[in-house]
């Protein structure tokens, strides 16, 4: 019999997961996480009340409730809605420990900087899948025309005599452009006077995202073939604003789905929202999602998952954050699959876990080749950061037998109600109080 698991009981560490059910329903689909922590910092810039709504209800966004509280925001996380109601003076620190629990804590602290002309801040925290450099969030703060000192715990940002400044800033990286640091000249920019050009700017829909939300509230901003540009203004709107459905988790649905040889269909989600990339390598597998006429998109599987070659990259290509759990749906697909990680130098900590469920995957620098289908069979298992555990959660779901399943905490940071999501959808799972 499924289990509905409570959001208290979400927060255990030890799950344990019996595979071997197809997955069919609908459920909804949060407000993206990724979106909503940059509009969090946006909404610091704001110099009347600013309503988030559709913000999901995870470990992250209460982190940065107390980040903004902490420097003197009121912040109020009710039913969705995430209020901020700006302070008369900012508080120039963001907060050294819940910083380091965050992977936005430059850009948070770009939009202090932007209020104060001063910032202390820890360095990110985050997944750690990987080496993730600040080094283009620096460049833009000293481009603004602030010095900044790094030092063993921190970095301290300060603007010079005359106060920040228009700037042309490159956020471009040996990757592609930096999402993040895209966000933080962005900010900054929408406080320094005169117009700034951010170069090579990411095209994500956390930055075009953010870019509407500051529009919005009267920053001119515009791309162009030189970049985003950016007028100053010594005045940001509030009111409310939607944050956009989590596009990761529609496809970590739509794979868990597939994986177990099911089908479901998503709410507050479009199929234009699904980036040209996962499209594409979904459908190469051998799914379709379309709109439904009622709302929402449903998938459908046309027979066995079938191998496929794709790579991760900036938008609109396949995004990074869904390679570990399409590496994990591709143990179930008929032939060998490619996978190569473009944005990170590499992206593997969710591998070892789906070995010890029997898949055979091998590594070849960045690139993952994935055999299928091969039968999984349950196996104790633990992973280290968000999408590594939502891999391993998939294949467990497709796999013969029990599997336990340590570091599920990592799901709150991430998502609000994945596991009774997947409850819903079918999946035996039982969270154990207290796991290690």
């Amino acid at each position: 019999m499924a289990t509905a698991p409570t959001r208290d009981a979400m927060d255990a560490a030890l799950v344990q997961v019996t595979g071997g059910r197809p997955l069919s329903g609908r459920i909804p689909v949060q407000g993206s996480k990724n979106i909503a922590l940059h509009l969090y910092a946006a909404a610091l810039l704001a110099d009347v009340p600013v309503v988030l709504t559709g913000a999901p209800a995870i470990t992250d966004t209460g982190v940065c409730a107390q980040i903004l509280r902490h420097t003197g925001a009121h912040v109020i996380t009710r039913d969705g809605c995430f209020t901020v109601s700006p302070p008369g003076t900012v508080f120039p620190v963001v907060h050294p420990e819940l910083g380091r629990r965050v992977r936005t804590t430059a850009v948070l602290a770009a939009a202090v900087l932007a209020r104060t002309g001063q910032v202390a801040f820890p360095y990110p925290g985050g997944d750690a899948f990987c080496p993730r450099l600040i080094d283009r969030h620096l460049a833009a703060m000293q481009a603004a025309g602030a010095e900044v000192i790094a030092g063993d715990t921190g970095i301290r940002a300060r603007r010079g005599a005359r106060g920040l400044r228009a700037f042309t800033v490159d956020v471009n990286t040996p990757y592609g452009p930096s999402l993040g640091a895209t966000v933080t000249a962005m900010l900054l920019a929408a406080r320094a006077p005169g117009t700034s050009l951010i170069t090579h700017p990411s095209i994500e829909p956390e930055v075009t995202e953010t870019a509407r939300f500051l529009a919005d509230r009267g920053v001119l901003l515009h791309f162009d073939q030189d970049g985003l540009h950016v007028a100053g203004c010594d005045w940001v709107g509030g009111g409310t604003f939607a944050v956009a459905g989590d596009r990761i988790e529609a496809a970590t649905m739509v794979m868990a789905a597939a994986a177990t040889a099911g089908a479901v269909h998503l709410d507050n989600i479009t199929a234009a929202d699904f980036p040209d990339g996962l499209a594409h390598a979904l459908a190469e597998a051998g799914i379709t999602v379309a709109d439904d006429p009622s709302g929402g998109v449903r998938t459908h599987l046309h027979g066995p998952l079938q191998a496929i070659e794709a790579a991760t990259g900036p938008h609109p290509g396949l995004p990074t954050d869904t390679a570990p759990q399409l590496t994990a749906m591709l143990t179930q697909a008929d032939g060998t699959s490619a996978i190569g990680e473009r944005i990170y130098p590499r992206r593997d900590t969710h591998v070892s876990g789906l070995r010890a469920l029997g898949a055979d995957i091998s590594t070849a620098g960045s690139i993952l080749r994935v055999r299928g289908p091969v039968p999984l069979r349950g196996a104790e298992l633990e992973a280290a950061d968000i999408r590594a555990v939502t891999a391993l959660l998939i294949a467990a779901l497709a796999a013969d037998g029990t599997s336990t399943i340590r570091g599920m905490f990592h799901l709150r940071r991430g998502y609000a109600r994945l596991l009774p999501n997947l409850a819903t959808l079918g999946a035996e799972i039982t969270t154990i109080p207290g796991g290690p």
